[in-house]
Parts: structure tokens; sequence; C-alpha cells
């Protein structure tokens, strides 16, 4: 229930974003080649927001397993290597994760006091998107390791994703 409430906000926050962008964008073109004038913090703004898109969506993708992936090897081994292989890529994946946020955290932490040159936007706000998905994506990742190691997942749907046609 509260991982349900909690993807369905941010799909919303992620078109909420994407339009937010779209506007912004299209009003400073009107404005520039309209009326020879624009607004200075949108393109800093849709920069910003733009980043924010991209580390949800990233997160968002992560929980459908729909990043690209070559699995055509995998699929051709047995069920059991298959378990192994995706625990060591989950794992792998993790590692990622934790070494992207260490480094995201302190970008995070040292921009904090740095101001964006337009906007006058702490940037650290803008790292901290980093720090957010890896944290969720590892969380994703951990749960992905357990059910797959107690066999909650189904042989045949190791390497399968959304994109595969399978409804949750």
């Amino acid at each position: 229930m509260i991982s349900r409430i909690l993807f369905g906000t941010l799909e919303k926050l992620l078109m909420l974003a994407l339009a937010l962008m779209v506007i912004m964008i299209f009003g400073n073109v009107v404005l520039r080649y309209g009326f020879n004038s624009g607004i200075t913090e949108s393109e800093e703004l849709s920069r910003f927001v733009f980043v924010w898109l991209i580390f949800i969506g990233a997160f968002l993708t992560l929980r459908d397993r729909a990043h690209l992936g070559v699995n055509s090897l995998v699929r051709a081994m047995s069920f059991k290597a298959q378990r192994l292989v995706r625990i060591g890529g989950d794992i792998a994946t993790l590692v990622c994760c934790y070494l992207l946020g260490l480094g995201a955290w302190r970008q995070t932490v040292d921009n904090l006091e740095n101001y964006s040159p337009v906007a006058g936007i702490p940037l650290g706000w803008v790292y901290f998107s980093c720090v957010l998905c890896c944290i969720g994506m590892a969380i994703l990742q951990l749960r992905s390791i357990f059910d797959v190691a107690t066999g909650r997942i189904p042989d045949e749907e190791i390497f399968a994703s959304n994109a595969d046609g399978l409804v949750e």
C-alpha cells in the first residue's frame, strides 16, 4: 500500500516536472522570439528540474526492471545459473548505488553553501536528487536479491520485465 502511494506520487511528480520544463522552455522561446525578452531563471530552473526528472525516472524504471540489458546468453542458462547471475548483477548494481550515492552525498554537503548564479538555489539540492535515487535503488535491489534468493520470483520471471508483457 505504501509503495503504491509512493510510486504513484513519484509518477505524478515526474509528469509535473516534465510539464514544468516544457512550459518554462517554451515560454522562454516565445518571449525571446516574440517579444525580445525572456525569463532569465527559466533556463537554469529547467536544467535543475531535468536532473530531478532523470533520477526519478531511473528509479521508476528500475522498479519495472525496464533498463536496457542484453540477456540472451543468460536466458540460455539453467534456472539455477540464471538466479546466480541475477543476484550477482543485483549485488553489482547495489555496489554502484553505494559508490554513486556516497559521491553524491559528498557533493550535496559541499555545495549547500554554493548558490546557482541566476536563481540563487543551493546547488546541494541538485546533487541531492542523486542521493535519493541511490537510496531508493538500493532498497529495490535489496528486495530483489531477497526475492530471488528465497524463490519468491518464479524461474520464468527471473529476467522478465514489464516490457515483456508482465503485469504487477
